[in-house]
């Protein structure tokens, strides 16, 4: 069929024809029945030929249909009409972003007007389990109100399920053996080199854009095809700050990642683009340097003969990571995100890339009998080159010493400016005695396991520390952490609860200034009813270090347990950008975002939670609480078969453990098992879960309210509690 103006397709009129490409025909209509105007893109002659083809276009279709997003140009309908296939979608009345970019490039403040937006389309379809396979400037328009919009998102897949194979045109565009036909300036490595493509080839495309949308040039090119192919599969660009001195230097690092050839090396998601970028924005904003360096402390090798200093060697990197954290001149990665990879040597690169960090500190410690033997280097994680590096063979008792030099060391080689309140923070020694700060590691590294035994082999760690060192703080700290889980899990007793009070009262008497101490106050504080106490913990903890994770989760769910779900809502999305490795802020605030009525954040938030589930559970299998947390959301989001097999195997994993059967009452709430869904929470409250506000604000349990045994049970826990 030859579509032509006037000609009437059911109830639509073609108007004008707007462009044509290797997707397909696209023309303006009248939609006669809405009276609105529409686009129609008519899909190439002979497309659904094959019926296996035909099925797979309509499974296809359906997903990329299913898309709502502000950004993303919805399609209406999919239609046939002697013998054409074609949809029917949004009309856009604007320019494409080809049509804008500018010779010399835009400032900062106009960059970011297109790339948030565009990011965060992408990101949303990604999440969906949607690739563009097409982004260029072309498929990208902006509309008389300014409004970003993608175009033929998901197309490409439609048009090309199977094998793909490179064959290049005289007009710059390289036909794949499918069909589908792409720009090659815009088309990523992998793609050029035939190979199965995922999300992160979408990554790559839209680095090309957006640096050629911030410099007014293409980051690859030559006077010929076989140039330009060359060029994406073995250059390195320009630094786009070279091109447009107008830009901060910190987008280099961002693009750089982006258009790495190799795609484990790449931005991880789409997502993790829009949260670099916002951060580019806030520094703009309030005034501060975008270019903060940035680095990851990967915990210590143990090479002691006997390899039982694993601890040791994990809390030296620990107090690195918290010295360095209070330079407010560097952005350091988390202790969870960069003690994942613990074990066999990673690619430097690859944890640079998830961590989002250009500079990595690894080292190694041989502890043996009274003497230390410390290495360390400082390594640029894109490039692979030293910056620094040192050993320090010592006496046990300098150890201390060696980790202040190692944190002075490091700020030194990052060219980090230090205040005076900073040099003295760096400066500090937490205990005098080696013996109570070696059963503070030990402690320390059974709590971080959080299991009912491990808090138990903790308590009494962190208790003959304070026996060693009564002014110890952060032993102290530790010790309110152990209190404040045993009444939350195991045993709600007024005496637990002020055992916790007392201890985290110390902690802050002693190191007013440390945040770990404030946050194990604040923690213990919220268990009763000392909210104001608690709060007022919270915010200093996170005033002191912005990065402390323990602050924004805990502060969020005391919030929650209140029935503040706004702020809630915000607190988790804090704790989110601090630690983005962890699943419980986003299984969590997804509840949140649903009873806000933000459905597809909801959904976001749980498919990111569940993803970063199933990596922890591929590692660590008999891990109840990722099992349990995932299962929720798994359930949430409709899978319930999965979800409640993965219920069934936490449950294995710790039956009588109430945090367990508390989730697990939400769990069977959602799947609809009234019955045993309230069973558990009788066994969990039973067992001493008796945090009322959760139950009373809790949307999980929703489809409970009206049953009388869930009545009776929230009329026994009395006065409410959180």
């Amino acid at each position: 069929m030859n579509p032509e103006k006037g000609l009437v397709l059911g109830n639509y009129r073609l108007v004008e024809k707007l462009g044509a490409g290797g997707m397909g025909v696209v023309w303006k209509a009248q939609d006669l029945k809405l009276d609105r105007d529409v686009a129609i893109k008519f899909l190439p002659e002979g497309f659904a030929d094959n019926p296996e083809r035909q099925a797979f276009f309509e499974r296809e279709a359906k997903a990329v249909a299913a898309l709502s997003h502000p950004n993303i140009v919805t399609i209406y309908a999919i239609a046939e009409a002697e013998g054409t296939i074609f949809f029917t979608m949004e009309f856009v009345d604007g320019a494409p972003l080809s049509k804008l970019v500018s010779p010399g490039g835009v400032e900062l403040g106009r960059f970011l007007e297109i790339a948030l937006p565009l990011a965060g389309a992408v990101a949303a379809a990604h999440a969906r389990g949607i690739i563009h396979r097409d982004l260029k400037p072309g498929n990208i328009m902006i509309d008389a109100t300014g409004t970003l919009k993608i175009l033929d998102f998901g197309l490409a897949r439609i048009l090309s399920p199977g094998p793909q194979k490179l064959v290049v045109d005289d007009d710059r565009t390289a036909t794949l053996d499918s069909g589908f036909v792409g720009t090659i300036a815009y088309m990523s490595p992998e793609q050029l080199r035939g190979e199965p493509l995922d999300h992160r080839a979408d990554l790559f495309s839209l680095g090309v854009v957006l640096f050629e949308w911030a410099t007014g040039r293409l980051p690859f090119g030559g006077k010929s095809n076989a140039a330009t192919i060359a060029s994406i599969l073995k250059d390195d660009p320009r630094p786009a700050t070279e091109i447009n001195p107008r830009l901060p230097h910190h987008l280099d690092r961002i693009l750089r990642h982006c258009l790495e050839k190799e795609p484990r090396y790449r931005m991880a998601s789409a997502r993790d683009l829009r949260e670099e970028l916002e951060t580019l924005r806030q520094a703009g904003t309030e005034g501060r340097g975008a270019g903060v360096p940035s680095i990851a402390v990967l915990p210590f090798a143990d090479m002691s003969r006997e390899k039982d200093q694993a601890y040791f060697c994990d809390g030296i990197a620990e107090e690195i990571i918290n010295a360095l954290c209070r330079v407010h001149g560097l952005r350091v990665a988390s202790r969870t995100g960069s003690f994942q990879f613990k074990g066999p040597a990673a690619d430097l690169r690859e944890i640079g890339n998830k961590l989002r960090v250009e500079t990595i500190l690894e080292g190694s410690v041989r502890k043996s009998e009274n003497r230390l033997r410390i290495t360390v280097q400082l390594v640029d994680a894109a490039r692979g080159f030293h910056v620094w590096s040192e050993s320090y063979d010592r006496e046990l008792l300098d150890v201390f010493a060696i980790q202040q030099e190692i944190a002075q060391s490091v700020v030194r080689a990052l060219q980090v400016t230090l205040s005076p309140q900073e040099k003295g923070a760096l400066a500090e020694i937490p205990t005098s005695h080696v013996q109570a700060y070696d059963y503070y590691l030990r402690g320390r590294s059974f709590y971080y396991r959080y299991g009912r035994h491990d808090i138990e082999f903790a308590l009494q760690l962190f208790s003959l520390a304070t026996e060693l060192d009564p002014e110890y703080a952060l032993a102290h700290a530790g010790l309110a952490d152990c209190w404040s889980y045993i009444y939350l899990y195991s045993e709600r007793k007024d005496a637990v609860r002020l055992q916790a009070e007392t201890a985290g009262r110390r902690a802050v008497e002693m190191a007013p200034e440390s945040a770990q101490a404030q946050a194990s106050f604040a923690v213990a504080m919220s268990l009763g009813s000392h909210k104001a106490e608690a709060q007022a913990g919270f915010e200093k903890a996170i005033r002191l270090d912005p990065g402390l994770f323990e602050a924004w989760y805990f502060y969020a769910r005391q919030v929650f347990a209140s029935g503040d779900l706004p702020k809630a809502a915000s607190l988790y999305e804090e704790a989110m950008r601090v630690r983005p490795e962890d699943f419980y802020a986003p299984l969590l605030v997804a509840q949140i975002y649903y009873e806000l009525g933000r459905h597809e954040d909801a959904r976001a938030a749980r498919e990111r939670g569940v993803g970063l589930v199933e990596r922890r559970i591929d590692l660590h299998p008999d891990d109840a609480r990722a099992l349990y947390m995932g299962a929720n959301g798994l359930v949430a989001l409709g899978l319930k078969d999965k979800g409640l097999d993965w219920a069934r195997r936490a449950r294995e994993i710790d039956p009588d453990d109430p945090m367990l059967l508390y989730n697990l009452g939400c769990i069977h709430s959602l799947a609809g098992n009234i019955e045993e869904a309230i069973e558990c929470l009788e066994r969990a409250a039973a067992g001493g879960l008796l945090q009322k506000g959760w139950y009373e604000h809790d949307g999980d349990l929703d489809p409970l309210r009206g049953h009388p045994r869930f009545k009776t049970l929230l009329e026994k826990m009395g006065k409410a509690d959180a």
